[in-house]
């Protein structure tokens, strides 16, 4: 059995929190790698939105440009209506998500807002 040896300073805070200069706790600001990787998540669908081409031909040719394939235009049809739908799903569900924050957001600070006012009429009452 191994012994017990006593911790007297022992971090007790989340590994998303710091402690400051001045001693309180707050979140670690994001990273650029994430804040990158936020940004190419919308730019990304987007911009392949933005440039997909309309007809079938063209996307036979695009591929065949990129990639060496050659494919038929039955396949490029169901390839951009695939892509289509891939970028739509993306975007929709990055805008669901940016409505989810929002909305609990303002939830929780409503919930703030409602449970301060119960403290302070306990404390005045």
């Amino acid at each position: 059995m191994l012994p017990h040896i006593a911790v007297t300073g022992m971090n007790n805070l989340a590994c998303c929190k710091i402690r400051t200069q001045t001693g309180d706790n707050t979140r670690r600001p994001a990273s650029r790698w994430r804040r990158g990787g936020q940004i190419a998540g919308w730019l990304v669908p987007g911009a392949t939105l933005v440039l997909l081409p309309k007809c079938p031909v063209c996307v036979a040719a695009y591929v065949a440009l990129f990639s060496g394939v050659g494919i038929s235009i039955a396949a490029a049809a169901r390839l951009r209506t695939s892509l289509l739908v891939l970028c739509l799903t993306v975007l929709l569900w990055l805008v669901l998500k940016l409505l989810g924050r929002v909305v609990f957001r303002t939830r929780r600070s409503q919930w703030r807002k409602r449970n301060l006012r119960r403290q302070i009429s306990r404390l005045t009452s």
